[in-house]
C-alpha cells in the first residue's frame, strides 16, 4: 500500500457499504472533503466502491511505539490512530505526533511504575518512571501533563511484586483526575487488577493469566463503569513463548466482562521492545485482537466497535471512531464482509487517514 499525494482534495465513494455501528447500509456515497467527512460530493473525484464495505479508521487501544517505522507499519494495516502506553523522552514522542497522512497517536508518554516491578528492569525506561510513595504523585503528573501526556499510565503488579502501592496508586489516580486526564492501569495478574479496581483507575489493560477473573471484580467493573482493553494477543503471545495454560482462563475472563456489560476496546500491545517475551507486529496483530475478542463471544459487530466507536469515546476523541459528516476522513475499504467473517478486516483495498488516501 502506498500513499498517495498529500494534497487533499474532494472525493466521492459511491457504491459502498456502511458499518454504522449495528450493520451494513445499503449502498451509498461518502463525501471525503479535505480532511472530514463532507455532504456535497460537487466538484469531487468519483470512486466507484463497487460495493466494497467502508469501515470507521481502525483504532488500537493500545500500542507502544518504536519510531516512525511503527506509524507506515499501522497505517497499511488501516490502523488510522493509535494509542501509545510508554514512549520517552517527550521529544521522542513529539516527533512522532501530527504526521500528514499517517496514523495519528495519542500518549502517555513516561508511565509510573514501581522499583521492583518487571518493568523497571526493561531496558531503558527512565529512572523517573519509579513511584516511590504516594508523596510524589502530584508532581509526577503535573511532569507527565506538562509533557504532554494524553493520560496516564500506571503500571500495577500484585501486592508485594516491586509494583505501587496501594496508596501511590490512589494518589496517582487523584492527582489525574484532577487534572482531567485518564488513567490507564497495566494489570496483568489477579492481584494487580483488584488493586486497579481499588485505586479507581478508569482503563485496565491486559487480562490476568493467572486465573480467572472472581465474579466480585467483574460485578465491580460492571457497577463501577470501568473500561477492559484486554490485549488477547498480547496474553496469548505471552503464554505461548512461556509455556503457560493460562490462556483459556484470560478469554474466558473476558467473556464474563463482556457479558457484565462492561466496554471492551480492541488493544493489542504491539511492541519491539527488548526484554519483552513478545512483540506483536504493529498493525497486523489489531486484526488478529479482534479475531481473538470475536473468539471470546464478542459478535463481529461488537468486535468492530471495540476497535472504532469504543475507544474514540472512552479516550475523548470526538471526531472519529463513526462515519458522519464533519468527523475526521479516518476510512478503511474492505474487500469482504466483517459481519459475516471477522477475518474480513483484512482485506484492506483503501485506507484514508484525515482525507490523505493510502491504497
Amino acid at each position: 500500500m502506498t500513499v498517495d499525494s498529500p494534497a487533499i482534495g474532494k472525493t466521492a465513494l459511491h457504491n459502498v457499504r456502511v458499518f454504522d455501528g449495528h450493520g451494513l447500509t445499503a449502498p451509498t456515497t461518502v463525501v471525503i472533503d479535505g480532511a472530514v467527512i463532507g455532504t456535497d460530493a460537487d466538484g469531487a473525484e468519483s470512486v466507484d466502491g463497487h460495493g466494497a464495505i467502508l469501515l470507521p479508521g481502525l483504532i488500537d487501544a493500545h500500542v507502544h511505539l518504536a519510531g516512525t517505522e511503527s506509524l507506515d507499519q499501522l497505517v497499511v494495516h488501516g490502523v488510522t490512530t493509535a494509542l501509545d502506553m510508554t514512549t520517552f523522552p517527550p521529544e521522542r514522542l513529539a516527533a512522532l505526533r501530527n504526521q500528514p497522512g499517517s496514523t495519528d497517536i495519542r500518549s502517555a508518554g513516561t508511565p509510573i511504575i514501581g522499583a521492583g516491578g518487571m518493568h523497571a528492569r526493561l531496558p531503558g525506561l527512565a529512572g523517573h518512571a519509579v513511584i516511590d510513595g504516594p508523596e510524589q504523585a502530584e508532581a509526577m503528573v503535573a511532569e507527565r501533563a506538562a509533557a504532554g501526556s494524553d493520560y496516564i499510565k500506571l503500571v500495577l503488579e500484585a501486592p508485594g511484586d516491586g509494583g505501587p502501592d496501594e496508596a501511590a496508586a490512589k494518589a496517582v489516580v487523584a492527582a489525574a483526575h484532577a487534572k482531567d486526564l485518564r488513567v490507564v492501569a497495566h494489570a496483568t495478574s489477579l492481584g494487580a487488577y483488584t488493586l486497579a479496581l481499588d485505586a479507581g483507575v478508569d482503563i485496565i489493560t491486559h487480562i490476568p493469566s493467572d486465573g480467572q477473573l472472581p465474579s466480585e471484580d467483574v460485578r465491580r467493573m460492571a457497577a463501577e463503569r470501568r473500561v477492559a482493553a484486554p490485549t488477547l494477543v498480547m496474553m496469548q503471545g505471552i503464554a505461548t513463548a512461556l509455556g503457560r495454560l493460562g490462556f483459556a482462563d484470560s478469554l474466558a475472563s473476558v467473556a464474563s466482562l463482556h457479558a457484565a456489560g462492561v466496554p471492551i476496546l480492541a488493544g493489542s500491545d504491539a511492541n519491539a521492545d527488548e526484554g519483552v517475551p513478545f512483540q506483536p507486529p504493529h498493525g497486523d496483530s489489531l486484526h488478529r485482537e479482534l479475531e481473538l475478542l470475536v473468539t471470546a463471544g464478542l459478535t463481529p459487530a461488537e468486535a468492530l466497535l471495540a476497535a472504532t466507536t469504543l475507544p474514540a469515546q472512552y479516550f475523548g476523541l470526538p471526531d472519529r471512531g463513526t462515519i458522519a459528516p464533519g468527523m475526521r476522513a479516518d476510512l478503511v475499504l474492505i474487500d469482504g464482509d466483517p459481519l459475516a467473517d471477522i477475518h474480513a478486516t483484512r482485506l484492506l483495498e483503501r485506507v484514508w487517514c484525515g482525507g490523505i488516501s493510502h491504497n
